[in-house]
């Protein structure tokens, strides 16, 4: 039996993604908590696992995966016999990758970094940070308002790689009210078979 183990922080979008897929392709994995303020992830065992000392990890009989993304391709190309999370075709691949590049591009330095402000103190400009989550929220809001996923005409990585950071925008004090499309969006993610969520925090507007 093939051993699969997600090493994560419950509170990190990173490693929700990697959980999500998991369960969303109905995969069994083991986790291990990695306790970030405790500094857990710079012990020699763990950059071991991964010399940047982030979480998530991903490890595979032995083997480690690291990236949140990378594993998100990773296992849509080892599990999904169907093609049907990370597409083939050029113009579909190159949708999710567009995506994929936005997750660690705006989604980061708006909704990602606005909510490690009010959820761990990070030392960023608040006002910068939410300016910049509405900016790509609006371009979100573009393509969800027409059409009912962010990549392609069904959910991909993609949208598991967008999800966390954008459903849990308003801990940052982000708000979600303006984005009919992509509050439908976030809906039809939380109905699929086998959604799995990511813990809540009472801070920011979701106080």
């Amino acid at each position: 039996m093939l051993n699969i183990t997600l090493y994560r922080h419950p509170l990190s979008g990173h490693s929700h993604r990697v959980e999500l897929l998991a369960s969303l392709l109905n995969l069994n994995i083991n986790v291990v908590d990695v306790d970030l303020m405790k500094g857990e992830q710079r012990s020699a065992e763990f950059l071991a696992k991964n010399p940047a000392g982030q979480v998530p990890v991903l490890e595979v009989d032995g083997s480690f995966i690291t990236d949140s993304n990378a594993i998100l391709i990773y296992l849509a190309t080892r599990f999904d016999a169907t093609d049907t999370w990370l597409p083939v075709d050029p113009a579909g691949a190159a949708a999710v990758q567009h995506r994929l590049s936005e997750a660690v591009g705006p989604l980061a330095q708006g909704p990602a970094a606005a909510r490690l402000i009010t959820l761990f103190g990070a030392a960023y400009d608040a006002d910068a940070t939410i300016q910049a989550a509405h900016k790509f929220l609006n371009t979100l809001e573009a393509r969800l308002s027409s059409h009912d996923w962010v990549a392609i005409d069904k959910p991909t990585i993609a949208d598991v790689a967008l999800y966390a950071y954008i459903a849990h925008a308003p801990e940052g004090n982000v708000s979600l009210a303006d984005y009919a499309g992509i509050r439908r969006w976030l809906n039809d993610v939380e109905a699929l078979n086998g959604f799995l969520p990511m813990q809540k925090s009472a801070v920011g507007l979701a106080a």
